[in-house]
């Protein structure tokens, strides 16, 4: 897969979610880190797809996968010591970089290339799984989100699998009391979390930029101070819900929150072991 790193999307503008992204990944790449905290044995997922692959079920030896969101490539790798071929994606070069020094290091073939799940570029090729390990909790607007889901069942094979895990809503950081009347909108904030703000009725949590972000798209004016997209924090139902509507059927879902969960093409009748 010859990819293009799509840096702008509209003009001269960004998605909004580039902007965490490539702060991050500047901070590992001075802190010269060979891997995101170096957690190869303790990334997020791990105990998700530990528990997940052995009730899945493959046609083929060696599955075919895709990593959506792949970072350093810890979870790449990890499916690769387990007998899969593997593809990585992300949007930023530095954690392109990284992952493909750490499948070096532990001498695996693992294919990375700099991609945008929601403009992924469809070159026929399908996948008996795609995994998505935290990627989509910060691809937040419905638009977006809708484009992931399509693009997924675009490359996923009929009986694959697709596996997300994502952050989920938490109650302990909404704060009941504390809210933000957006006038112009008629939506009422509440605050979440540290620096957060959170629309209730759909999870879309946004965090303030100062001054208005113009290289960036989406920038909200919420009552006189500018704010990014930043997460979707949904409901274990309403996470749910999504996926149905998507197109897919969901086998299982897990987690304190409900966090974990193994879907497939609606219809399919692909099952759990």
């Amino acid at each position: 897969m010859a990819f293009m790193w799509p840096r702008r999307t509209t003009g001269r503008l960004m998605k909004y979610y580039y902007r965490e992204n490539i702060t991050r990944w500047a901070k590992i790449k001075v802190a010269g880190k060979t891997h995101e905290a170096e957690c190869f044995d303790g990334f997020a997922s791990r105990s998700f797809l530990e528990a997940a692959l052995p009730r899945l079920s493959f046609s083929a030896p060696n599955p075919v996968v895709l990593e959506v969101g792949c970072g350093t490539g810890v979870g790449a790798c990890f499916l690769a010591e387990r007998g899969f071929r593997v593809d990585g994606i992300d949007i930023i070069p530095t954690a392109i970089d990284i992952a493909r020094q750490v499948a070096a290091e532990r001498n695996l073939d693992v294919r990375y290339a700099l991609q945008d799940i929601c403009t992924l570029a469809r070159h026929g090729k399908t996948y008996d799984m795609v995994v998505d390990s935290y990627c989509l909790q910060g691809i937040v607007l419905e638009e977006d989100r809708e484009k992931v889901f399509s693009n997924v069942r675009a490359v996923l094979k009929a009986t694959g699998y697709y596996l997300v895990s994502t952050a989920m809503f938490d109650e302990e950081r909404f704060r009941h009391a504390d809210t933000i009347f957006d006038r112009a909108s008629g939506v009422l904030y509440n605050r979440y979390g540290e620096d957060g703000i959170i629309d209730a009725k759909t999870g879309v949590v946004y965090v303030e930029v100062g001054e208005r972000p113009l290289e960036y798209e989406d920038a909200e004016s919420i009552e006189g101070k500018w704010y990014l997209p930043s997460r979707r924090h949904l409901k274990s139902p309403a996470l749910r819900a999504e996926l149905k509507a998507a197109g897919f059927d969901v086998l299982h879902q897990s987690g304190d929150y409900g966090e974990n969960v193994i879907c497939v093409q609606a219809g399919s009748g692909t099952c759990l072991r």
